[in-house]
């Protein structure tokens, strides 16, 4: 099994960070774009698909700016694997843009980015900030 890489894509949202944050932390809004449905208790997290259930914790929270989830799985290195949320507003222009960092073999890389880009346009949608 090959090495997973990190790699971090970038999005503009016409949206305020208050609002994108909700979408991105809480198990309704992750529900309308990133999984069929999210189920909580605390801070562990039931990512439910039509195939089947992945687990993760949220590691880190920071309000209106950041959430961070660590996969809970099998995996030796499961401690290294996360996905990030950050939310990121230009001083002057007040632009708002969401970086996605997440992990993926390197034969996968492509294929991973175009999975969170189809997902990323599910929640412009979702937004009306297409």
């Amino acid at each position: 099994m090959s090495k997973e890489i990190s790699y971090t894509l970038e999005f503009s949202f016409h949206a305020s960070p208050q609002l994108l944050f909700q979408y991105l932390s809480t198990p309704s809004g992750l529900s309308e774009w990133f999984a069929d449905n999210v189920n909580s208790r605390g801070e562990n997290f039931t990512f439910i698909w039509d195939d089947g259930e992945e687990y993760a914790k949220m590691i880190s929270k920071k309000q209106n700016k950041l959430v961070r989830f660590q996969w809970i799985n099998d995996d030796e290195d499961q401690e290294e694997k996360f996905f990030e949320f950050n939310i990121e507003v230009h001083d002057i222009t007040k632009d708002v843009s969401l970086l996605i960092t997440d992990f993926s073999p390197e034969e996968e890389l492509e294929e991973s980015k175009m999975l969170w880009e189809n997902l990323v346009s599910d929640l412009k949608q979702v937004l009306g900030s297409t």
